[in-house]
C-alpha cells in the first residue's frame, strides 16, 4: 500500500499522484481551485484589507475567485475594502489566472493533437498550427511575452494619458495605468477607483484603450499567433480564425449599434452626453460586452432591451484559448452554420471550403446545452434567494458564466449563499468548458459496430 501510494524521485520520497488527478482535464480546473484556495489565504491576511481585522471569508473567496477566473465582479468596493498590497495581489492573481488559461487552453489543444493517432495527429496540427508536444516550453514563452508586450502597450498610454488629465503625479498614474491595463487584456472588471472608469467617460484615448486591449484579449492566443504570422493574407487563415475575427468585428458593430440606438435618448446613460461621448461610450458598450467589465455608466439604467443584448453578447464571450468566457465565438457560429445546413437540406456542415466533422457539431451542441442549463439554472437559484427581477439576476448570472464582471450593481447586496453561487458559476464557466470540451475529444473513440437506427419525430 506505502508503495502504491509513494516513490522515490532523484533521492526523494515523494507522494505518487494518481493518473486521473494528472490528466489535462482534470488537472485544469484543479490548478485553478488550488490558484483561487492560496488568493483567498493571502486575502485574509490583515495586510490585505484597509482599516483593522482582516477580510471576511466570503469576501475573500469571492474575490480571489473572481481574479483567478479574471472574471471582475466585486462583492465588496476595491478601492477601498482593500489596501494597495490587497491590490497588488488581486492583480497578480488576475495576470497569473489570464496566463494560466490561455497556457493550459493551448497545452490541452496540443494533447489532444498528440493523442489521435500519427495521421489525426497531423492533420490536427495542420489544421490547428500548433507545434509539436516538444516545443510547449517555447510556445508557452511566446505567450508570456504576447501578454506582455500588449498590456506594456496599453499601459504607457494610459500612464501619460492620466498624467496629463487626472492625477498630479507619476507614481499614482502609473498605479492605475498598470492596473487598467492587466485588467483590459485579461478581461477582468477590476478597477482602483469606486465608480469604475465612469471619471473617464467620454475620454476617447482612455476607453478607446481599454476597450482595444479587452478586444484583443478576447480573440485568443491562437488567433493572434496566425495574425502575426499572416495577417495580410485573410484566405489562407484557418476556419478557426476566420470564425473568430469576423464573428467578434460582426458582434461587435452589431452590438455597438443596437447599444446607440436603444440609449441615445437615455437620460441614465448617454442621453445627457455630447455626440462624440455617446460614440465613445457606444464603442465601450460593446467591446465590454465580450468579457470586459469596466464601465463608464450605470448598467442598472440601461433600458431592458439593452440589458438584454449584453446578456445574449456576455452568453456567447469571447475567441477560445483566450482570457474571455461563455461558450466562445466558435461554438456560436458553428450552431449557426448547422442550422444553415439544415435549412439548406445539405447533408454536411460547410464553413468556406471546409466540412465540419459530426463530432465537432456534437461537442458544440453540447458546450451550448450545458452553459444554459448551467446559467439559467444558477439563475433561478439565485432568484430563489433573493427578490431580484428575473432580468437583473439572469444578467449577473450570465456574466459570471461569461467571466465578464459587468453588474446593474447587485452583487454586494446578494446574500452570502447567493454570493457563493455566483462564485461557483464563475469558476465553473471559465474551466468548465474548457475541460468539458476537451473531456468530449480525448475521450472519442472508434466504435466497432452501429446500432439500428431510428427516427423519432422532431419538432
Amino acid at each position: 500500500m506505502v508503495g502504491a501510494c509513494w516513490e522515490y524521485r532523484r533521492g526523494v520520497l515523494r507522494p505518487r499522484l494518481p493518473r486521473e488527478i494528472l490528466h489535462p482535464v482534470r488537472l485544469l480546473p484543479l490548478s485553478f481551485l488550488a490558484l483561487t484556495f492560496v488568493g483567498t489565504l493571502i486575502l485574509l491576511l490583515p495586510f490585505a484589507r484597509s482599516g483593522e481585522g482582516s477580510a471576511s471569508l466570503p469576501a475573500a473567496i469571492f474575490t480571489s475567485t473572481s481574479a483567478v477566473t479574471v472574471t471582475g465582479l466585486a462583492s465588496v468596493d476595491t478601492s477601498t475594502y482593500w489596501t494597495p498590497a490587497g491590490q497588488a495581489a488581486i492583480l497578480a492573481l488576475v495576470e497569473i489566472g489570464g496566463l494560466g488559461i490561455i497556457a493550459l487552453a493551448t497545452l490541452l489543444g496540443l494533447f489532444i493533437g498528440g493523442r489521435l493517432g500519427l495521421r489525426t495527429s497531423l492533420v490536427a496540427q495542420a489544421d490547428m498550427h500548433v507545434v509539436s508536444l516538444g516545443e510547449v516550453r517555447p510556445l508557452f514563452r511566446r505567450v508570456a511575452v504576447t501578454m506582455v508586450l500588449f498590456q506594456l502597450l496599453i499601459a504607457g498610454v494610459l500612464t501619460i494619458r492620466y498624467r496629463v488629465g487626472y492625477f498630479d503625479d507619476f507614481g499614482t498614474s502609473l498605479w492605475h495605468g498598470v492596473f487598467d491595463s492587466v485588467m483590459s487584456f485579461n478581461n477582468a472588471g477590476f478597477s482602483l477607483n469606486e465608480d469604475s472608469i465612469v471619471r473617464y467617460a467620454g475620454d476617447a484615448v482612455v476607453i478607446v484603450a481599454l476597450s482595444v486591449g479587452v478586444f484583443i484579449g478576447a480573440m485568443g492566443f491562437p488567433v493572434l499567433a496566425e495574425l502575426f504570422q499572416g495577417w495580410r493574407r485573410p484566405s489562407m487563415w484557418t476556419i478557426h480564425t476566420r470564425l473568430t475575427v469576423w464573428g467578434s468585428l460582426l458582434l461587435f458593430v452589431i452590438a455597438a449599434v443596437l447599444f446607440l440606438v436603444y440609449e441615445w435618448n437615455n437620460a441614465g446613460t448617454i442621453g445627457t452626453m455630447s455626440v462624440h461621448d455617446k460614440l465613445v461610450t457606444g464603442f465601450e458598450g460593446s467591446a465590454m460586452t465580450r468579457s470586459g467589465g469596466l464601465n463608464s455608466f450605470d448598467w442598472g439604467s440601461v433600458r431592458p432591451e439593452t440589458l438584454n443584448i449584453a446578456t445574449i453578447m456576455m452568453f456567447i464571450g469571447g475567441g477560445s484559448a483566450s482570457t474571455a468566457g461563455g461558450i466562445k465565438i466558435t461554438t456560436f457560429l458553428l450552431l449557426g452554420y448547422v442550422i444553415l445546413a439544415e435549412l439548406r437540406g445539405d447533408p454536411d456542415v460547410t464553413v468556406g471550403r471546409r466540412s465540419i466533422s459530426p463530432a465537432v457539431i456534437r461537442t458544440a451542441l453540447t458546450i451550448a446545452l450545458l452553459a444554459l442549463m448551467l446559467v439559467f439554472g444558477s439563475t433561478f437559484a439565485v432568484m430563489s434567494m433573493t427578490d431580484f427581477d428575473f432580468d437583473e439576476v439572469l444578467f449577473e448570472c450570465a456574466s459570471a458564466f461569461g467571466t465578464v464582471g459587468l453588474s446593474t450593481g447587485i452583487t454586494p447586496l446578494l446574500p452570502v449563499d447567493a454570493q457563493m453561487t455566483v462564485s461557483l458559476l464563475m469558476f465553473v464557466g471559465r474551466v468548465g468548458t474548457i475541460a468539458a470540451a476537451s473531456a468530449f475529444v480525448l475521450r472519442r473513440r472508434t466504435t466497432r459496430y452501429h446500432l439500428p437506427e431510428e427516427q423519432p419525430i422532431i419538432g
